[in-house]
C-alpha cells in the first residue's frame, strides 16, 4: 500500500474535556499538556467548549456558558501558554471568542451554515471545520471556500465519521486524503468517530477501546493532526463520557503518533 503520511508537515495534537466542568479540571488536563509538550516538542491546543449547545436531552449539562467560559479559558492560556481552540455555534460568538481563543471551531451540523462560516473567517483567526457526519470529503471542498474567499487563510478540516443507520457512526479514512485536497491540515477526531449518538438513553454512548487505532489507522492515511477528548475520569464526566480518552492514557497514545 502506497504511503499515504504527508511527512513535510509536523502533526499538530488537539486535547482537552468535551466541556468545561471546572477550573480544577482544566487546570489538571492543562498541566498534563504542558508537559507533554515539553517533552515531546508538540504543537498542542488545549480544547474545551464553553457550552454545548447540541446535547441530546434538554435536561444535560451544557457548560459555564460564553463569559465565564471564555475567562476561565483565558486564565488556562495565560497560566499554561498552551494555545486555545473552542466551537462556536452562532455568528454572534465568533468576535467575542476570537478575542481569547486561537482557533475557532465549527461543529460537524453546522459546517455548511454560511452565515456561521463567514462570521468565523472573518475574525482572522485559524477556523476548524469539522466534517458533518452526512458528508463525504470531497464535500468538504464548499466549507472550505466560504471560508477562504472570506478571508480566512488558516483552515483546517477534521474527519469525525460518518451516520450508519440508527445510533452509530463509521469512519472512511478516504476522506482524510480527499480533503488533504483542499488544505494541508486535515485532523482525525480519534474520540468523537467512535461515539454512538443518542444510544445510551438520552445521552451519546461510544467506546474509547477504539481510540488508539483510529490514530493509528488516520496516520497511516496521512492525517496531519489529531484531535482527543480527555478527561481524569471519563465515568465521571458530564458530557461525552463513554468516548473520552482516559487521561493517564493519552501519553502512550501520543507516543505511537510521533
Amino acid at each position: 500500500m502506497e504511503n499515504l503520511q504527508t511527512g513535510s508537515i509536523k502533526p499538530l495534537f488537539v486535547a482537552g474535556p468535551c466541556v468545561i466542568e471546572s477550573r480544577d479540571l482544566l487546570h489538571e488536563v492543562a498541566a498534563e499538556l504542558c508537559r507533554l509538550r515539553d517533552k515531546w516538542n508538540l504543537d498542542i491546543y488545549f480544547k474545551a467548549s464553553f457550552d454545548k449547545a447540541n446535547r441530546t436531552s434538554l435536561r444535560s449539562y451544557r457548560g459555564p456558558g460564553l463569559d465565564k467560559g471564555l475567562a476561565m479559558l483565558e486564565e488556562v492560556k495565560k497560566t499554561f501558554s498552551l494555545p486555545i481552540l473552542t466551537d462556536i455555534h452562532e455568528s454572534w460568538q465568533a468576535k467575542p471568542v476570537a478575542e481569547v481563543a486561537d482557533v475557532l471551531q465549527i461543529p460537524a451540523f453546522l459546517c455548511r451554515q454560511t452565515d456561521l462560516l463567514v462570521a468565523a473567517a472573518k475574525t482572522s483567526r485559524t477556523v476548524n471545520i469539522k466534517k458533518a457526519q452526512f458528508l463525504s470529503g470531497n464535500d468538504m471542498q464548499f466549507p472550505v471556500e466560504k471560508c477562504r474567499e472570506s478571508g480566512c487563510q488558516d483552515i483546517w478540516l477534521t474527519e469525525r465519521g460518518n451516520s450508519f443507520g440508527y445510533n452509530n457512526l463509521v469512519v472512511d479514512f478516504r476522506n482524510i486524503p480527499d480533503m488533504l485536497s483542499f488544505t494541508p491540515r486535515v485532523l482525525m477526531d480519534c474520540t468523537h468517530s467512535v461515539q454512538r449518538p443518542g444510544a445510551a438513553g438520552g445521552c451519546t454512548g461510544g467506546d474509547r477501546r477504539f481510540v488508539p487505532a483510529m490514530a493509528l489507522a488516520a496516520k497511516a492515511f496521512g492525517a496531519t493532526g489529531y484531535f482527543f477528548e480527555i478527561h481524569p475520569n471519563p465515568e465521571e464526566a458530564l458530557s461525552d463520557g463513554p468516548n473520552m480518552l482516559r487521561l493517564s492514557d493519552f501519553e502512550s497514545v501520543v507516543e505511537s503518533l510521533i
